[in-house]
């Protein structure tokens, strides 16, 4: 069975590999795996195996960019515990490394071949259906990639794929597990229930109570610590009038743009594998074979679904699409760019076994014209000097809010406009005052109590701020007549729910003893009757449905169960249990559903213990 999910577990990742690389990025921030290390630079150590502070670092940075990206205008970056973002990045890698060393011991594996087609048939990096060299790059830069580093990287992602689906995929479940969950998930129950209501009008409530109530709580009735910010803000929007390009300058980045096109060459191939199972003259003589029924003027696309051993391409016709320099294996790029149309190849030996390769077509990259990305070319040429300015300014406001006493001198440095914020506690307030890093900053010891400005404080990658407290304004007992009729209202309704719950813990009893009948209305409430009812009722309170399938069965038909559950406004639901429906056997095809469910949820079961047993088991070291 782990073969077989081995083997087709690439057509599931051609179809999600683009879900997968975003949303693993967030998690761990592989990316840093490509980058060198030393060992003064270590964060950890996985059996031997280091991490490094810088890959650290960008995983924290990977996180942070993901979060930008999936909540972009929302997204506050100083809502976000710094330490426990590298905790959490950290962990990550760890996982990640553990899980790569599984799969190396495992001996999981997949040939180039499949790694080719994988992004070859991705639709992010298609263009009206055919693979496209420039989208691929255009694409994998946005993710912060060279070629070779994401081909590494998702070479990684399919090995855990192959771990995490030859793990989960082995769940299994008895037919007797099945029987038994099918029972609890389509039994019905029959149930009734009576509503006592809460009446806070009857609850009278002297002021001695409220004042009791105020003198014992005293801590929970104080004005918020408070401050009044200065601050001054700068955008690096505000620089974008202040840069221009030369016209040089945009000839060059034209022509590095134009430089980076590449023909396109539509390849289809024959591939004998050198495996386990096929040695490397087994492989060389079958390729030769397949060579010399090619000669004799057999076609190459029912050759190559008859023989070829790459799945993603073999019922094509061996057809891989177009692709430019850099997709494949050098050995197969070599011998591919030196064919003229139509021409196939002599044998050729790649790290995954012989091809014979052959040229279907060419396509010329289409060249645009200057005029054409010349809005694009002098908006990135214009980003790149106003990212340097902002850069220098945002230097040159924090060296001179350290050195001034207030903010009067760096507002004056930069032409910038002194602020002044509302009043706001430590749960923010409403502009610039909502972000967690400026509350952070303004009730810190060195702000609120020393009286010194800030540090440059990011509110987004567009905007930076130096703050200095104006005025702190501690907290204050507030006056019982201020607070009085909060107070009423909540004596009032904890009474009446208390009132409540006594008055259905007594008819609950009675009626367990006989003393009262079962179907009388209480109080003009009559009891709401309902017949079979299953796990995922409509029109049942959630909290009622949860409480009534965890009742006991009655003991006879005479015989009902209570319980009682407390509803929002503080009244009480008294919830009376008739009786038990056991379903009908499931059918075929309901046992089919329940034991998909069963065996998935068991497979994560067992692939989240694995995880904890590679983790236990390994010798991790933290620095």
């Amino acid at each position: 069975m782990l073969q077989n999910i081995r083997d087709n577990s690439q057509g599931w990742i051609a179809k999600t590999i683009i879900g997968v690389i975003v949303a693993l990025m967030a998690l761990t921030g592989f990316d840093a795996i490509f980058q060198a290390t030393t060992h003064k630079n270590e964060a950890a150590k996985v059996n031997g195996e280091e991490i490094s502070q810088n890959e650290l670092s960008q995983a924290v940075d990977m996180q942070r960019r993901q979060l930008m990206q999936q909540l972009g205008k929302d997204f506050d970056a100083s809502l976000l515990d710094e330490k426990m973002l590298r905790e959490s990045a950290l962990k990550g890698l760890i996982d990640r490394k553990l899980l790569l060393q599984g799969a190396e011991q495992a001996k999981f594996a997949f040939s180039e071949a499949a790694l080719d087609q994988v992004i070859l048939q991705t639709p992010e990096f298609q263009v009206d259906g055919k693979f496209s060299s420039e989208r691929f790059d255009q694409v994998i830069r946005q993710l912060g990639y060279s070629r070779m580093q994401f081909r590494q990287m998702l070479a990684q992602e399919m090995l855990i794929g192959q771990l995490r689906a030859g793990v989960a995929g082995s769940g299994f479940v008895t037919d007797a597990e099945v029987l038994a969950f099918a029972r609890l998930e389509k039994q019905t129950r029959d149930f009734a229930t009576l509503n006592v209501k809460a009446d806070p009008a009857a609850v009278k409530l002297t002021d001695d109570e409220v004042k009791a109530y105020y003198d014992e709580h005293a801590k929970e009735f104080m004005t918020p610590d408070q401050v009044i910010i200065d601050y001054v803000e700068l955008k690096k929007s505000s620089f974008f009038d202040q840069v221009a390009v030369k016209d040089e300058d945009l000839q060059a980045a034209y022509q590095k743009e134009i430089a980076n096109l590449s023909e396109q060459r539509r390849a289809a191939h024959i591939l004998i594998e050198v495996n386990d199972k096929t040695t490397e003259a087994q492989a060389k003589a079958k390729i030769d074979e397949v060579q010399a029924r090619l000669a004799k003027g057999e076609k190459f696309e029912a050759l190559a679904k008859e023989f070829s051993q790459d799945p993603g391409s073999a019922n094509n016709g061996g057809d891989l699409g177009y692709a430019g320099p850099g997709v494949y294996d050098p050995a197969f790029e070599k011998a591919l760019y030196s064919l003229s149309k139509d021409q196939v190849s002599e044998p050729v030996r790649t790290d995954f076994g012989y091809h014979l390769i052959k040229l279907l077509g060419v396509e010329a990259p289409e060249v645009p014209t200057l005029a054409s990305l010349k809005d694009k070319l002098t908006r990135e040429l214009k980003a790149a000097q106003v990212e340097q300015r902002f850069v220098e300014a945002t230097k040159q406001l924090e060296d001179s809010a350290f050195e001034a006493s207030d903010l009067a001198q760096p507002a004056a440095d930069l032409k910038l406009t002194v602020h002044t914020s509302k009043p706001f506690g430590r749960e923010g307030g409403e502009g610039v005052t909502a972000n967690r890093a400026v509350v952070t900053a303004a009730f810190s010891t060195e702000v609120i109590d020393e009286g010194a400005n800030s540090t440059a404080i990011e509110l987004d990658p567009e905007t930076v701020i130096v703050l200095r407290s104006k005025e702190h304004l501690k907290p204050a007992q507030l006056p019982l007549e201020s607070v009085s009729a909060a107070i009423r209202t909540q004596l009032t309704k904890e009474h009446a729910s208390a009132a409540a719950k006594t008055k259905a813990e007594k008819l609950i009893a009675d009626l367990r003893d006989g003393k009262a009948p079962l179907d009388k209305a209480v109080d003009g409430q009559n009891w709401k009757t309902t017949e079979a009812a299953t796990r995922g009722q409509e029109g049942v309170d959630p909290a009622v449905l949860q409480a009534l399938f965890r009742m006991p069965k009655p003991a006879a038909k005479d015989k009902p169960t209570f319980t009682s559950v407390t509803l929002p406004d503080g009244s009480l639901m008294i919830v009376r249990l008739n009786g038990v429906n056991e379903a009908a056997a499931p059918t075929d095809e309901e046992k089919l559903q329940y034991r998909r469910f069963l065996a998935s949820r068991e497979g994560q079961q067992d692939f989240a213990a694995y995880r904890k047993q590679l983790e236990a088991q390994a010798d991790i070291k933290r620095f």
